[in-house]
């Protein structure tokens, strides 16, 4: 059974930094694109970075590019998201998810992990 587990939300203030994490299990992720997405209150799901997991080529949204890096672990068979400079509009619930295509489009990857909450805010 396929298993993705976000951790690493909480709260922040303004500038801070916070690192999520995704652990995988279930099979094997080698030839997956590996992405995060998030949703804030009121808003659609929005695609943030995805990472090929062979290659480790990483593609990030504009709202995100130069504040957040993707990274994984492959003895760990765990993604990473590493935000700096989070701002409150960074503020929503996170998504780890799986897929075999290089898109930002949510609805084609095909294994998702329950959220973790980020809050941004003084």
């Amino acid at each position: 059974q396929v298993q993705l587990v976000e951790s690493g939300g909480g709260l922040v203030q303004p500038g801070g930094s916070l690192t999520l994490s995704c652990a995988a299990s279930g099979r094997t992720f080698s030839s997956y694109v590996m992405g995060w997405f998030r949703r804030a209150p009121g808003k659609e799901r929005e695609f943030v970075a995805r990472i090929q997991w062979s290659t480790g080529y990483q593609v990030y949204a504009d709202s995100v590019k130069g504040r957040f890096t993707i990274s994984r672990d492959n003895a760990k068979n765990t993604v990473y998201l590493q935000m700096n400079s989070l701002k409150p509009e960074d503020t929503a619930v996170y998504y780890c998810a799986a897929g075999r295509y290089q898109t930002p489009i949510a609805g084609m990857y095909d294994y998702w992990g329950q959220g973790t909450q980020v809050t941004v805010s003084s």
